[in-house]
């Protein structure tokens, strides 16, 4: 198994958490961004320029990440994820991304559980993280939010970090989800929202408690899908998607015949 060497360094720089790996992504990266897509963001207000802080997103494409950092760096801060192994395995771009102080993580096995950790202690350096509750992309045939995983209420509630909920719309256009084929032109618009900062106070001291992480998950959920009908200038559907209740596969492309 390959060994990483992660940082928890506090963060330095500006944008705050920025390093020499981070600028030569985002000096890439940014202008491609900038050709596919026009900016319609509002709430950046509500990211705090310092401290620890949670920004947790609804996920509907593959691009979802980078935008959400583009936003993210534009509005003071460089965040830091919890990613999934085999982005770092990948030549050049994999030492680019550890090297900008993201953190690998095993999703299965033993080495999952190592998530929480590395998360809690990127918090306690006093980074911004980005976290996506659902784990996946949405399932919900018309990209709503679905019933989250409890991670988030876990970490927010055991380093009692408030969560700022951030709706995006609009990626979903120029990559389809659980698609790989870019849209160039016409240019599409992104929409992101970041509303304030919830406080999750009522459910500290209750980590363990796994009716007050689905409560608090929800809490959350309900934040950025409020958020999202905004964006999108609609309602969402009464039923939520619940993942653990579909027939369909938990992780993967759901759109491949089984």
């Amino acid at each position: 198994m390959t060994e990483y060497k992660v940082s928890y360094a506090p963060p330095t720089g500006k944008p705050l958490g920025t390093n020499w790996a981070f600028k030569i992504g985002t000096t890439v990266v940014i202008p491609l961004l900038n050709l596919v897509g026009k900016k319609q963001w509002r709430g950046a207000e509500n990211i705090p320029s310092t401290g620890k802080i949670i920004v947790a997103s609804n996920h509907v494409s593959y691009l979802d990440v980078l935008f959400f950092t583009h936003f993210l760096y534009r509005s003071g801060r460089a965040p830091r994820y919890i990613g999934k192994e085999g982005v770092f395995k990948v030549p050049v771009i994999g030492k680019i991304v550890l090297a900008a102080g993201q953190i690998p993580v095993v999703r299965e096995g033993k080495d999952a559980a190592k998530a929480l950790e590395h998360a809690v202690k990127t918090l306690q350096a006093g980074h911004l993280l980005g976290v996506y509750p659902e784990g996946t992309l949405t399932r919900d045939p018309n990209g709503w939010p679905m019933v989250a995983k409890t991670g988030l209420a876990r970490l927010a509630i055991t380093t009692k970090t408030p969560v700022i909920p951030i709706a995006q719309w609009g990626s979903q256009i120029v990559m389809p989800t659980y698609e790989k084929k870019i849209k160039f032109f016409p240019r599409t618009p992104i929409k992101i929202l970041a509303g304030a900062p919830l406080d999750l106070s009522p459910w500290y001291g209750k980590e363990n408690d796994p009716a007050a992480l689905i409560e608090a998950t929800a809490f959350v959920m309900r934040a950025i899908t409020d958020l999202l009908e905004e964006l999108r200038g609609e309602k969402r559907p009464i039923e939520i998607f619940d993942p653990h209740t579909s027939d369909l596969p938990r992780t993967g492309n759901f759109k491949k015949k089984r």
